[in-house]
């Protein structure tokens, strides 16, 4: 009785601790959404003549990787991205490396 409460402790806490992770990527995110260049990337991309990125997501014409090349690269009137992500104070404390930033900035995307 005792091994399977224990071990169902730590199912439970496996569970916990992956759906803290989702949420920490969420809201690190958000963040660099709002703070990135100063002012957030929603003064560009919330405004309707230029590209809508949950749009584009959710569409599927705008996947990770090339989300990820576009941030990396630039792209038309959008300047590279990477380094602003990277000095952000959230990415930093997080610990975060380019990758994760990425992930959490397009998930964080993802759910808008």
């Amino acid at each position: 009785m005792k091994k399977s409460l224990g071990t169902l402790a730590g199912i439970v806490l496996i569970a916990l601790s992956g759906s803290a992770l989702a949420d920490e990527q969420l809201d690190i995110g958000k963040k660099i959404y709002e703070r990135a260049f100063g002012r957030g990337c929603g003064t560009c991309h919330d405004i309707a003549s230029n590209p809508q990125l949950a749009a584009n997501i959710k569409a599927g014409t705008l996947d990770r990787a090339k989300f990820e090349q576009i941030l990396r690269e630039g792209k038309g009137g959008m300047p590279k991205a990477m380094d602003e992500i990277m000095k952000q104070k959230v990415v930093e404390k997080a610990g975060y490396t380019e990758e994760l930033a990425i992930d959490a900035l397009y998930k964080y995307v993802s759910s808008k």
